[in-house]
């Protein structure tokens, strides 16, 4: 039967004798095969006997029996054949209830795939799946290991914005470094396409009257900030119809602030939100009472109340000055960790203390003050995300208001989440707090966001121009909740009796006991060293949570292999916390003198894995999809 239908397939193409590998690449296509064109270059090369670059019909069926015919799949698919050549409806039932974990599986959706992904007519007019049906269904997006449910947006959006993880990005109109490199309007499509919800535009003035965007002090080239503005316009909501916040990093004259705020207006039009909502005028409100709404982030005078009252009247020429503290030099930034800390130590007490000693206490930094200037028009456009700068979490409690949003260094902010995590992750339940890298970052690398993440930091920015690690984990976290760019937080970072701290073994948890067995590779990059499609195979499998959960391990390497590696190994992790937990796949080509080379990676949330036999596609260093390369696993888990 298989070999009616195969013959019946690709005879015509034979009509004219042997075919070369064009045809025969093109040929696997008709017959829904996915390949790789170096693994299909290297199988044809071996199976052409006479090596004239042309084979035959039998060359070919052998070719394509190499490729489609894994064995693992094989020995799946007759465990559940009752006679090796078909599976029944029931056999299907059995395999999706027992080993897919698929509920409310019934006869019409077996019917529907079935009637998808078997090729052979005569078998799928009987309700049937032969074996060439069965690895096409196990190839399919249906068998990913994402779960599709967390692929659309499945999550509460009505809570307020502090209550969310929000997709951002940092020095978004940077291509490459922060020294030299050009600004691009790509920086700020390609992060808008990836989901992105917060955007960094630095403005300074430009000649005739035209603000720049650019990173200051710097060779960077400069991009109009008008023109900026129209790209974030036609791209904000591809991706995503959920508010996207324009972070301002504003070092304009008052004059060209007008021209910003002009600016914003015109190209915005009613998008950009301008006053605060009727039913928020005194808290945050939703990413759904804010569908389709662009957010100013920026310094503000004066309040929301003052701000409504001024609308609708001419603003040109006004100007509002405010106090400004400065270091007096880039001191490093423990020295701020530390005042902070002494700060909140004694600020209860403080009064008492200067009246019993009779002098002031004296901290380890000179301020200086210094006058900014804003022009109203600008300010009066930043509602619920106005730039306030962090002072202490007891300054916060006493005195922030619920539309002031804090930006802290990577440095002073990993220092606090070590030093005073449950107070930060009090500060994150209000407050709507920004985590951006560090200046001496100047190749725009990347820190790890998980930790901030762990204490529910809304804002983590990384440089998306910046391939490696931290933006795996930023692209693996952000597919949950359809790749919205908007994630709501765990119950324990939003609770306010929660006593969670990330640092601490967790007291009432859910943990899970998760089960991996890797079973082969499919079709893996080779290595860039490797003439052919050879690789010496590995995998890596981490785990990114709490400290606690945090976890590596790996499987034996497979020489000369990158077409078919085959492990069967399994490994197990108990995850404390796995709200927070993502897992990466890393494949690896062992390399004994220049260390290991990346082949490919996937990461995504714990929570958002499906149980049973699962394909994990596998994605460049650069994020792109390299199809059909992939791992081959089994998943199982209990709660």
């Amino acid at each position: 039967m298989e070999n009616k239908w195969f013959l019946s397939m690709v005879r015509d193409d034979f009509k004219g004798g042997k075919i070369n590998l064009e045809k025969a690449q093109k040929l696997l296509e008709k017959l829904d095969i996915r390949c790789n064109t170096i693994h299909v270059k290297c199988i044809f090369k071996d199976n052409d006997r006479l090596k004239q670059g042309r084979i035959t019909i039998e060359e070919f069926r052998t070719i394509y029996r190499i490729i489609a015919h894994r064995e693992e799949i094989i020995e799946i698919f007759n465990a559940y054949s009752e006679n090796r050549k078909i599976l029944f409806e029931r056999n299907l039932i059995d395999f999706l209830t027992q080993e897919q974990y698929s509920l409310d599986i019934n006869r019409s959706i077996v019917y529907e795939i079935i009637q998808k992904y078997e090729p052979i007519e005569e078998v799928k007019q009987a309700h049937q799946m032969s074996f060439e049906g069965f690895t096409r269904y196990m190839g399919s997006s249906e068998c990913l290991l994402f779960n599709n449910e967390c692929g659309s947006v499945y999550q509460d959006m009505t809570h307020p914005l502090s209550d969310y993880f929000i997709s951002s990005s940092h020095n978004t109109y940077l291509i490459s470094d922060q020294i030299m490199g050009p600004s691009d309007l790509w920086g700020y499509v390609s992060a808008l396409v990836k989901g992105c919800r917060c955007l960094e535009i630095d403005c300074w003035d430009g000649s005739q009257n035209e603000p720049v965007v650019y990173h200051g002090y710097t060779l960077t080239s400069k991009l109009l900030f008008k023109t900026v503005i129209q790209a974030i316009h036609k791209y904000a909501f591809i991706t995503s119809d959920y508010p996207v916040v324009l972070s301002l990093e504003n070092h304009c004259s008052p004059s060209q602030q007008e021209v910003m705020a002009d600016n914003l207006q015109s190209v915005f039009g009613d998008a950009l939100l301008s006053d605060v909502l009727d039913d928020c005028p005194d808290r945050l409100p939703s990413p759904e009472a804010l569908k389709f709404k662009i957010l100013v982030r920026n310094k503000k005078i004066g309040t929301l109340k003052e701000t409504h009252e001024r609308k609708g009247f001419d603003k040109h020429g006004q100007v509002q000055e405010c106090e400004e503290e400065e270091e007096a030099e880039q001191e490093e930034e423990e020295n701020e960790v530390r005042d902070s800390e002494i700060l909140d130590i004694l600020q209860d007490d403080l009064e008492k203390e200067e009246l019993k000693r009779g002098v002031g206490i004296k901290f380890f930094k000179k301020k200086k003050i210094t006058k900014v200037k804003i022009a109203t028009a600008l300010s009066d456009l930043v509602i619920y995300t106005k730039v306030e700068k962090f002072r202490s979490f007891h300054y916060s409690r006493l005195y922030q208001q619920f539309n002031e949003t804090n930006s802290i260094g990577e440095t002073q902010a990993r220092k606090l989440s070590k030093l005073r995590a449950s107070e930060f992750i009090l500060h994150t339940r209000k407050f709507i707090t920004r985590i951006y890298p560090k200046a001496t970052r100047a190749d725009s690398s990347n820190f790890n966001p998980q930790e901030f993440w762990n204490i529910g930091c809304q804002m983590v920015a990384l440089n998306f121009q910046t391939p490696g690690l931290p933006m795996d984990l930023q692209n693996g976290k952000f597919l949950e909740n359809g790749n919205s760019g908007y994630i709501l937080k765990p119950h324990f970072l939003r609770d306010g009796k929660s006593i969670f701290n990330p640092n601490k073994a967790p007291i009432n948890s859910n943990p899970i006991t998760l089960t991996i067995r890797l079973i082969s590779g499919i079709q893996l990059p080779p290595s860039y060293h490797s003439s052919s499609n050879k690789a010496d195979t590995l995998v890596i499998i981490e785990i990114f949570g709490v400290p606690n959960d945090q976890m590596k391990q790996q499987t034996r390497v497979i020489k000369k292999n990158a077409f078919s590696p085959r492990w069967n190994e399994t490994f197990t992790f108990i995850i404390q916390v796995p709200e927070l937990a993502l897992i990466r796949f890393v494949v690896e080509n062992q390399g004994l003198i220049t260390g290991n080379e990346f082949l490919g990676q996937y990461t995504l949330p714990v929570l958002c894995m499906n149980k049973g036999y699962r394909r994990v596609p596998l994605f460049s260093k650069m994020g792109e999809s390299l199809e059909p390369a992939s791992l081959f696993i089994y998943v199982w888990y209990i709660r």
